[in-house]
């Protein structure tokens, strides 16, 4: 199976600086573009062997490393479960940030950790000199301190962690192939639990959301407000050394590269804008129902290849399984589909796991009982 690092940061805003930088701000774009890529020989051994180098602990269990601006993980051990906060902003934030994900996912829909098993979550902070990125590399998360100028230290923002933890439990689920549609819709789900994440920590309706992915991960040097809006995809930032935003809101605007495994930065602007426009004609808070549809999707209707239709159409079913076809939910999945030009194409024939139908939205920090939801459905004949 084809798997690429997941960074937060994509490969279109590394390019920008470095054509446009100065001098050293191109060095740095091009070492982090560098090291970026050599996660990916990484990643693609941890992720076919994640079963095996998954630690449960049963419990949430955070352990913070510091590399101390070196390339070898973890690093020295920092922090630990229950210890107190040692000082260092980026490892509290790391701490912090891990635990607000793992509490969303386990009292919003029941999930322990990103694999569902109680997997320890392992991050390791100040890797490498200036790196300008955040990943996930299939066992642990990783961030870089970002340069300084264009960048800040990218355990800034709780959305970004929640983003990358969240490759984590695409990993163990749907396991999206990382190209094209596919690979699109694995930044979407990110994106999706990302803000969520965000949303659930402070309490925000999805009316009162900003729908920003990585707002302040840049400096005040830079013109933009985050690196991607889920609101106005194509309006996060224009900026003379950053770029201009690409993401397109309607599939009208979908783009064909080569690059960027097929545009999968750019092309997740068209589900994650149908996500807000659901979550915002539902209204309330946008976890318990629109994230609930989509975590339901994510965790038991796709298979690897899954397009953009295929899931626009298990949304639609995980809708009317969790509220029924004549529900509000429904209709504003199918409306905010149709709005950024996505017709539903029924999925491929597979067994299907029962979901419950007397769902009710819990209370803030309620633990909601779950079937094991691991189920991928069986991938299209070519």
């Amino acid at each position: 199976m084809h798997r690429q690092s997941c960074c937060v940061i994509p490969p279109h805003i590394l390019r920008s600086i470095a054509e446009n930088g100065d001098a050293e701000q191109r060095d740095r774009a091009h070492a982090t573009l560098e090291q970026s890529a050599q996660f990916r020989g990484e990643r693609a051994l941890i992720g076919e062997m994640a079963s095996l180098l998954a630690l449960p602990a049963g419990e949430k269990r955070r352990t913070v490393y510091d590399a101390k601006s070196a390339t070898h993980l973890p690093g020295k051990l920092v922090r630990g479960e229950g210890s107190a906060a040692s000082g260092d902003v980026a490892v509290d934030e790391a701490y912090d940030g891990a635990g607000k994900t793992y509490d969303f996912y386990r009292s919003v829909y029941g999930r322990s950790s990103v694999d569902g098993r109680g997997m320890r979550l392992d991050s390791t902070v100040h890797y490498s000199s200036h790196f300008d990125n955040a990943q996930w590399n299939g066992r642990q998360m990783v961030y870089g301190d970002g340069d300084g100028r264009l960048f800040q230290r990218f355990t800034k923002c709780l959305d970004i962690i929640g983003h990358e933890l969240t490759h984590g439990v695409t990993q163990f689920t749907a396991s999206l192939f990382y190209g094209g549609e596919s690979g699109a819709l694995n930044e979407h789900f990110s994106d999706v639990f990302g803000i969520l994440v965000k949303q659930h920590a402070l309490k925000q309706s999805a009316q009162k959301s900003d729908w920003l992915i990585g707002a302040g991960i840049f400096t005040n040097k830079v013109h933009g407000a985050a690196v991607r809006s889920m609101k106005a995809p194509g309006t996060a930032y224009d900026d003379p050394v950053v770029g201009k935003d690409p993401q397109p809101s309607h599939m009208r605007g979908y783009s064909k590269m080569r690059s960027d495994n097929g545009g999968v930065h750019v092309n997740s602007g068209i589900p994650n804008h149908a996500f807000y426009l659901a979550a915002t004609m539902i209204g309330g808070n946008a976890w318990e129902t629109a994230g609930r549809i989509w975590y339901v999707t994510l965790t038991t209707k796709l298979h690897t290849r899954a397009t953009f239709r295929e899931c626009a159409a298990a949304t639609l079913s995980a809708a009317t399984e969790l509220f029924g076809r004549a529900s509000a939910p429904h209709d504003a999945v199918a409306k905010a589909w149709k709005e950024v030009g996505v017709e539903p194409q029924p999925l491929a024939e597979g067994p299907r796991v029962p979901i419950r139908r007397d769902f009710v939205p819990p209370s803030a920090g309620a633990e909601v009982p779950l079937p094991s939801l691991r189920r991928r459905g069986p991938r299209k004949a070519k």
